[in-house]
Parts: structure tokens; C-alpha cells; sequence
């Protein structure tokens, strides 16, 4: 019989960054930028790193954050408040920041979950011919399917808590 290796899902994930990089070219050049990388805060620190250019902010975004704001999620205000800091920043770095595309109607609100607003955000990259910054592997991957240049930016991943009993009762 064979044995069969059980594979994590951390483990998974691993091997699936591997072919991302969060490098990024300094000449100035447009990006798109999905919710992901606006609520981990990813954005200045890459504008003081030497990010320029036209950053492109899919108004799909706009309204998921303020969707997560009005049902008092702290994610939506993050977001907010981190797109609002952008306007702060032009004035001392090379980006402009630019609003694009149509809000997501109810389908995609629907079945966000499942994609459709990422796609959205996607479709945005496609046709203005943008890299896209995100700190989501799946939306990452997604996009390097379909040809794009990605700036993927890792999450800070928190260890497991292990609950007590679990550590007691292990299956």
C-alpha cells in the first residue's frame, strides 16, 4: 500500500509563495491596488521605499471597505483611514492616486466570497495594463494565471493558539 503524505494547508501555502515577490519596478508606472494590501498598511511602506506612479484604486475596493465600516468591522475604517493617508502622501512622494471603475452591484456583493469582487479588481489590471499589489495568495496566484505582474506582500501570519485541551485531548 502506499502511504499517503498529509499535507498542511500552511504547507500548501508556502509553496505557493514561492513564486510570488514583492519587489516592484522604481520607474513610474501604474498599479492597482486591492483591499488586502490598503488594510495591512502595505502601501506607504512601499511609496518610501521608492513606489511611484499612478495607483490605481478600484472604486470595487472603496466599497468593500465601506461596507465593512458600516457593519463596524475595524477593517473597513483601517482601510479608510489608510486610503485617506494616501492623499497626505502625494504631496511628498511621486503617486497620484486615482479612483477607477464601476462599485460592485449585487451579484459581486453577493458572491464576494466566492471571487467576484476580486475579479473585479482583476479585470481592472487587465485593461489598464497595471501591476497589482495585494497581500492575498489567492488573489495573487489568481492573477499570475491570468498573466499579470504581481507585488505580493505576506501577511504577518500568527502562530496557532492552542487551546488547553487540546493540547490534553490530542486525536
Amino acid at each position: 500500500m502506499f502511504k499517503h503524505k498529509k499535507i498542511t494547508s500552511r504547507a500548501i501555502k508556502n509553496k505557493a509563495r514561492r513564486t510570488l515577490s514583492n519587489k516592484f519596478v522604481k520607474s513610474k508606472k501604474s498599479y492597482v491596488v486591492d483591499t488586502s494590501s490598503i488594510i495591512n498598511k502595505f502601501l506607504p511602506k512601499l511609496i518610501k521605499k521608492g513606489l511611484n506612479g499612478l495607483l490605481i484604486i478600484p472604486n470595487a475596493v472603496i466599497a468593500e471597505m465601506e461596507n465593512m465600516a458600516n457593519k463596524g468591522r475595524e477593517e473597513g475604517f483601517i482601510g479608510l483611514e489608510e486610503v485617506a493617508k494616501l492623499h497626505k502622501l502625494k504631496h511628498y512622494y511621486p503617486i497620484k492616486p486615482y479612483f477607477y471603475g464601476n462599485r460592485p452591484n449585487e451579484m459581486q456583493i453577493k458572491f464576494a466570497k466566492s471571487g467576484e469582487i476580486d475579479a473585479l479588481i482583476r479585470s481592472i489590471a487587465i485593461e489598464k495594463k497595471s501591476d497589482l499589489i495585494t497581500s492575498d495568495l489567492v488573489q495573487a496566484k489568481t492573477a499570475q494565471a491570468y498573466g499579470l505582474e504581481v507585488v505580493y506582500l505576506a501577511p504577518k501570519i500568527k502562530p496557532e493558539k492552542k487551546h488547553w485541551l487540546k493540547t490534553i485531548f490530542k486525536k
